[in-house]
């Protein structure tokens, strides 16, 4: 197999009729994905030539846009996902990054699209998705293609702001999706609820499963994350058995009391990750869903996705952290000192990964690109990029990894090496807090700690000298109504540092 869309042309004969995807407004079966994801691609393809070029999809979460990501695989191209959520500046660096492009956009950012002067290589979905589909051309263009060639640009700013495009290929999707699979346990009855933005790669998690299996994922509208209990309800209504969200969502959803109003009935496996999950709020999750699958998932996008799982097998106490486990089949990880050698058992290093998920870098920035993905080394006998984290783990007793911090919330202060992570965990244990995030200010030497929940500032600055060493407790604690979200549902600590900055 070389080419995701394999998936879908296998499993259309049997499933032709069933729907695929869908969203509060729309669906589409699997011969309406097909029809269109193939009229688009010749259109592309008859528009560019041979030239393989990004082509961005410039429309909202929906339906159609995950059309648009297969028809501009069916071109032979690679797919660039955008959404009118993206600040106009952040727009700007990515199309001045991708240099030559075109674009397939939804009307309802047109009028942006030519404030920005672009309409001149701009195309409506609606005038193409029912283009005439030229099947020889298509047969043509998949005969030259092998599986390195590129499939998507994500791009990801990381702590700089500054947009990098990870661009990933046939191969290592398709290795993380037959990894990932097996892990999940994805099958025809699957039903997928999507949290994540299109324009991140977490929705891979959805997209490419769905169509190896025949199954369905529905693509859950942003707004409901705001409202927890029309968020579980809606996860009834459409039968929703099978979950992947960033923990903070998770965490939403249990730390505002909602499983009191309401409880999912037909979740079976709730996957989680890209933060640390508090175990408070995992308890609250597991005691509502006894039967559930619990799998904490682990990865960055520079690696395609996820690259270690842990399904959870046993309790834990509040100060735990739950483990990453241990990388997916055909995936390694080493654990490296400043030094670029193995640390010890029990000591911690970052984390480095090698093997087919890792991607073939950051797209048109070669100095980028040989900062994060090094040779190996541990061996120089022949050509082997690994990709650098940033993220620091250890194994503990029974061999698993657990992650323990980013290497920027590791900070020096007072003298004393700190993880952020230890005082958001303490705090977290309180009754009364729901969500927590620690900065440190580095020019004032200060940690500030900010908070959800009905816990009052002065008790739990007390409750914190009672958990903490003087050097951890917090200079200054600040009670919000929702911590900032970063567009996958992360909790935003860049955000929440520009607005305490400017308070």
């Amino acid at each position: 197999m070389k080419n995701v869309l394999e998936y879908l042309e296998n499993t259309l004969p049997t499933n032709e009729e069933k729907i695929c995807y869908r969203d509060k407004k729309t669906s589409a079966t699997y011969a309406v994905v097909s029809s269109g994801a193939r009229s688009i691609g010749t259109f592309i393809a008859q528009k560019v030539g041979k030239k393989r070029v990004p082509v961005v999809v410039f429309m909202p979460k929906k339906v159609q846009t995950v059309i648009a990501f297969l028809g501009v695989a069916y071109s032979g191209c690679y797919y660039v996902p955008m959404d009118s959520e993206m600040p106009a500046s952040r727009i700007e660096l990515i199309f001045g990054n991708l240099r030559d492009f075109i674009i397939i956009a939804d009307k309802s950012v047109t009028s942006v699209i030519e404030k920005m002067g672009y309409a001149d290589r701009s195309f409506q979905y609606d005038d193409i998705v029912n283009h005439a589909p030229d099947d020889a051309l298509l047969a043509e263009i998949r005969s030259k293609q092998i599986d390195t060639d590129p499939l998507y640009i994500v791009f990801t700013s990381g702590s700089t702001g500054a947009p990098k495009g990870v661009c990933a290929c046939h191969r290592s999707v398709i290795d993380y999706i037959e990894q990932l699979s097996k892990v999940l346990k994805v099958n025809k009855d699957t039903v997928f609820g999507n949290q994540s933005p299109l324009y991140t790669d977490a929705c891979l998690k959805e997209i490419y499963p769905t169509l190896k299996f025949g199954a369905q994922a529905v693509f859950i509208p942003k707004m409901l994350f705001s409202f927890p209990v029309r968020l579980v309800e809606f996860l009834n209504e459409y039968k929703i058995n099978t979950i992947c969200w960033v923990a903070s969502a998770l965490s939403i959803v249990s730390g505002l009391g909602t499983f009191d109003s309401v409880k999912p009935e037909y979740l079976r496996t709730v996957a989680f990750g890209s933060e640390v999950f508090p175990i408070k709020q995992f308890k609250k999750w597991r005691a509502v869903l006894p039967e559930a699958r619990f799998i904490n998932l682990y990865g960055p996008t520079e690696c395609t996705g996820m690259s270690c799982y842990y399904e959870v097998d046993r309790d834990f106490a509040e100060t735990d952290a739950v483990p990453i486990g241990r990388p997916f089949d055909n995936t390694e990880i080493l654990l490296l000192g400043d030094d670029r050698r193995e640390v010890e058992r029990g000591e911690v290093g970052e984390i480095c990964i090698r093997g087919t998920c890792v991607t073939h870098g950051y797209y048109n920035n070669p100095e980028k690109t040989a900062e994060c993905f090094i040779q190996n080394p541990l061996q120089n006998n022949y050509p082997e990029l690994i990709y650098c984290t940033g993220d620091l783990a250890r194994y503990n007793e029974r061999g698993e990894l657990v992650f323990v911090s980013r290497k920027d919330y590791q900070i020096k202060h007072m003298g004393y090496r700190v993880e952020l992570g230890e005082i958001e965990i303490a705090a977290g244990i309180m009754p009364e807090v729901a969500m927590t995030a620690a900065i440190y200010l580095k020019d004032k030497q200060q940690i500030v700690l900010f908070y959800t929940g009905t816990a009052d500032k002065d008790a739990l600055l007390a409750y914190l000298k009672e958990k903490l060493p003087r050097y951890m407790i917090p200079a200054d604690v600040v009670k919000l109504a929702a911590l900032p979200q970063t567009a996958n549902g992360k909790i935003d600590r860049v955000t929440l540092t520009q607005q305490y900055r400017n308070q």
